[in-house]
């Protein structure tokens, strides 16, 4: 049997390679409120609290990603509550609407869809409580059903986020203090299995759930700290270098952790780059995975 990752694994930051930086950092910043936590040269770190989130770095080399490869299908950005999320929603009403695609209630949390300027895919969520969750045969019970997203802002946007967002010249004060999380990671592969296969057989995780081609795997009885879908990428092959995705990582509780799965991941045959202080691995396509502390 598989050893599985520790319960209190969590995702940490996604990082992006990005054609333009100065767009891409002001749609973090200034619709999705995100604060620029550390610039270093070609590289933007953006956050909330101490907490980097989404990690943008500036390869205008790269050439536009396939929208059938493998890749990233979206990052989650987990709200401490529905206030917060409203708020973060209404800043894309008033600023992108042009870059929402959606919104599903999925039982276990209520969650809202866009694009980056980029086409990089987007969830931002919150989560019901985890005594509210059902579960059938083991497994998770999650749908999608249909939240209209503008009685969604109305019935939680408070009057101090509404007066913030529709007069400040700094909206990103609204969600000032808050913590923010990568609450889960979806990302697009070639086959179910095999990505099954990869993240729960090999790398550690629990399988949660299964739904119409879509694999949701978590540590520590989460609704899901990853998905892989084939939606738009069925059969698609190792990944060419592209923009979008350039890194997802997953942090683990210690240095020790790490060192075990790596332990582990080696004795299975796995390549690994392994530095000390991290390790990293590619997943059947090409997508980069790396475990810290």
């Amino acid at each position: 049997m598989t050893e599985l990752l520790p319960a209190s694994t969590r995702m940490g930051r996604v990082s992006l390679d990005v054609a333009d930086l100065a767009a891409q950092t002001a749609f973090y910043r200034d619709v999705l409120l995100l604060d620029v936590l550390a610039e270093n040269g070609p590289e933007v770190h953006l956050g909330r609290g101490a907490e980097t989130l989404v990690t943008l770095r500036h390869r205008p080399d790269l050439p536009k990603g396939e929208r059938r490869s493998a890749g990233l299908f979206h990052t989650a950005i987990l709200h401490p509550d529905r206030a917060s999320l409203a708020a973060t929603l209404a800043s894309v009403a008033v600023n992108t609407p042009q870059l929402y695609t959606g919104a599903g209630d999925h039982l276990v949390s209520q969650a809202f869809y866009l694009d980056d300027p980029e086409g990089n895919g987007i969830e931002l969520y919150w989560d019901r409580p985890r005594s509210e969750w059902s579960y059938q045969n083991g497994r998770v019970v999650m749908d999608a059903l249909h939240i209209d997203a503008n009685r969604f802002i109305g019935e939680h946007l408070t009057d101090a986020a509404r007066e913030h967002l529709s007069t400040a010249p700094d909206r990103r004060g609204v969600l000032t203090g808050l913590d923010g999380a990568v609450g889960h990671v979806h990302l697009k592969v070639g086959d179910a299995e095999l990505a099954k296969r990869f993240y729960v057989d090999l790398l550690g995780f629990e399988l949660t759930a299964e739904w119409h081609g879509a694999v949701f795997v978590a540590a520590g009885g989460y609704h899901h700290h990853m998905a892989m879908n084939t939606w738009r990428s069925a059969g698609a092959g190792f990944r060419a270098p592209a923009l979008g995705l350039g890194r997802v990582d997953i942090t683990l509780p210690s240095a020790e952790d790490v060192a075990q799965a790596a332990g582990r991941l080696r004795a299975a045959g796995t390549q690994l780059r392994d530095t000390g202080a991290f390790v990293e691995l590619d997943d059947p396509w090409g997508n980069v995975v790396r475990l810290s502390a």
